[in-house]
């Protein structure tokens, strides 16, 4: 969990992704490059809750959604599971998504992710540990 909220990393794992700039505790400008295309985009987290589960929607540019969450197996073991509601622009990501390439993407980006914390041995980079409720829910937003 700590170093899934450490979104300047995601480059190191995510195939396709160039830069990620945390703007503020719920903002993320993300400049990626698929296919040759090269689009540049802000995503909101919209829930956040430490060890648990990180959601996020775009703002502008490709329309996106997804939520991460994490379920602690043991000590030393946590399943990580990634849900995405992406809406393809363009032909070629339309053809990529109908061919399964997006799915298929994401499931190596995962599996990168955790090559990436196994080889620092469990070691994450840094880490956010705030709460971000979702939207409609009682509470301060941000903690």
């Amino acid at each position: 969990y700590n170093q899934w909220t450490q979104f300047e990393s995601f480059p190191y794992f995510m195939e396709g992704v160039e830069e990620i700039r945390q703007l503020d505790p719920k903002t993320t400008h993300w400049v990626t490059k698929i296919g040759g295309v090269t689009r540049e985009f802000d995503a909101v987290i919209t829930e956040q809750v430490p060890d648990e589960r990180v959601a996020w929607k775009s703002v502008d540019g490709p329309t996106h959604a997804g939520v991460v969450t994490f379920h602690r197996l043991n000590e030393k073991a946590t399943r990580v599971t990634a849900q995405l509601d992406v809406d393809p622009e363009g032909f070629v990501e339309n053809v990529a998504d109908k061919m399964g390439v997006l799915k298929m993407r994401t499931k190596a980006d995962m599996k990168r992710f955790s090559e990436f914390i196994e080889h620092r041995g469990g070691k994450e980079t840094g880490a956010w540990r705030g709460e971000i409720n979702r939207p409609g829910q009682s509470g301060a937003g941000t903690s």
